[in-house]
């Protein structure tokens, strides 16, 4: 499985740096001279990192200006716009905090109540600029915004496929 750790928005600059909206929690890591991301489209290929500078938040997105070893004028960095940059899931290691996870371990668990009855499935974890929220999926097929905080998810059991959640009253019925 591919997970996005970033987007090219635009190119920066005439000699092919890219500003990048960075979409993972180690940009250090992920953004190293010599890493290489896959991207979507697929066709593009993969991209080399030579290096990547000038962190700046803005509007709570992280953004690095990257220079990659394919992308060598403005041209090619303005045909690379809206790119998404990949890694392979395989390649990521756990965190070592218990209270941590990555996305896709996340997304497929089954999420039960405080009395083990089923209460839907995670689909996807949306990152907003104020807090986390997971998007559970309810049996009648509607999409409940479930906040990832302890007071609400107090446990995550990856290995057994599932999530306690204890919302408050009505929160999964919005």
């Amino acid at each position: 499985m591919h997970l996005t750790v970033g987007r090219i928005v635009r190119p920066h600059g005439v000699r092919g740096e890219v500003l990048v909206d960075v979409r993972t929690d180690d940009p250090v890591e992920r953004f190293t001279a010599g890493s290489v991301l896959d991207t979507d489209p697929a066709p593009r290929g993969p991209l080399t990192v030579e290096y990547s500078r000038g962190q700046t938040v803005s509007a709570g997105r992280v953004r690095l200006i990257v220079a990659f070893a394919e992308i060598t004028d403005r041209n090619a960095a303005e045909d690379a716009r809206g790119t998404s940059l990949l890694v392979d899931s395989a390649e990521l290691t756990d965190p070592d905090d218990p209270d941590e996870f990555h996305d896709h371990q996340l997304v497929g668990l089954t999420a039960v109540d405080a009395d083990g009855a089923e209460v839907g499935e995670v689909v996807r974890v949306e990152h907003l600029p104020a807090s986390d929220l997971l998007v559970v999926r309810c049996p009648d097929g509607h999409d409940a915004l479930v906040p990832f905080v302890s007071a609400i998810v107090p446990e995550i059991d990856v290995p057994a496929g599932r999530i306690v959640l204890t919302p408050p009253d009505g929160l999964l019925d919005l």
